[in-house]
């Protein structure tokens, strides 16, 4: 998806507009500064998501849209 702006906070909604939950931390290369992992705090589930920006359909600074369901993502939590 190239560079995206991804600051904690941020509400995450699966493809189909469904709130997840908000990006609560952010792993970082040492190198680059660049995010290569977050953390997405889950409302309706138990543990949190770990995802990359590569699993992002398109974003804003306030808004984070993945490119899987929700359902898809119950198996990762």
């Amino acid at each position: 998806m190239g560079h995206v702006r991804i600051k904690p906070g941020a509400e995450v909604v699966d493809r189909n507009g469904e709130v997840l939950g908000s990006v609560d931390l952010l792993g970082r290369d040492t190198w680059t500064g660049e995010v290569t992992k977050f953390i997405v705090t889950i409302k309706a589930h138990a543990k949190d998501l770990f995802l990359t920006p590569e699993d992002i359909l398109e974003a804003t600074e306030t808004k984070i849209k993945l490119k899987s369901t929700s359902d898809e993502y119950s198996g990762n939590a």
